[in-house]
């Protein structure tokens, strides 16, 4: 039996929202993550893959995000940041005869780092595959980026190995892509430890890691 996709629709967790992410919203996206320290790690190729103007980050944004995927905007629900849009992420690759996709494409403004936004993100967006048939979610990262590495490998996704030189970074040298998955059978133990870390935020809406990158 085939996966199913997903209709583009918001999806409202504890913490967060999701919702589709469209051109109207790339403004705020641009305050939420145009910034060196979330292009340091290698997101979008690198540092020098930043666009710090608005203008050039939307062009740039309307040719690195799948938008033939499924990507959303992070939205902070309750406390003194209720709305405030954090970041980004897409299941895209939508592989339907074979049920794969691959949840990336993934960044937040530093100050939601070290707090539940990741953890539930992930858990609403695996959720939202696993629901509609998908059997394996991959999850990849720079190899030089060890935040997002451990932050793949925290969630209780399985290391698959190094894919060596696949893809150029914005500044010519050439990338190691560190590949993580989740299988449909894995989930039901994916989940419990997302959930089990979800509740050692308690019921607090997220503040702001003022200062702090972790």
């Amino acid at each position: 039996m085939s996966a199913l996709r997903p209709a583009p629709a918001t999806i409202a967790g504890q913490y967060l929202q999701l919702e589709p992410l469209t051109r109207v919203l790339l403004p705020e996206l641009h305050r939420a993550i145009a910034q060196p320290a979330v292009f340091a790690g290698g997101y979008g190729g690198g540092p020098a893959g930043l666009r710090a103007g608005l203008g050039e980050f939307i062009d740039w944004a309307l040719g690195y995000y799948q938008w033939a995927g499924l990507p959303y905007a992070v939205r902070l629900i309750g406390g003194p940041h209720d709305g405030d849009l954090v970041g980004t992420s897409t299941l895209g690759d939508l592989d339907l005869a074979n049920g794969t996709a691959h949840l990336g494409w993934t960044a937040y403004d530093p100050r939601v780092w070290g707090t539940a936004v990741n953890a539930e993100a992930k858990l609403l967006l695996l959720g939202l595959a696993f629901e509609h048939g998908f059997g394996r979610v991959k999850i990849q990262a720079d190899a030089l980026n060890l935040r997002s590495c451990a932050a793949i490998a925290g969630i209780g996704a399985t290391y698959e190995g190094t894919i060596r030189r696949e893809r150029r970074r914005a500044d010519g040298s050439w990338r190691d892509t560190v590949v993580y998955s989740v299988l449909e059978d894995e989930w039901p133990r994916v989940r419990a430890g997302l959930r089990a870390r979800l509740d050692g935020y308690g019921t607090q809406a997220v503040h702001y890691r003022i200062g702090q990158l972790s």
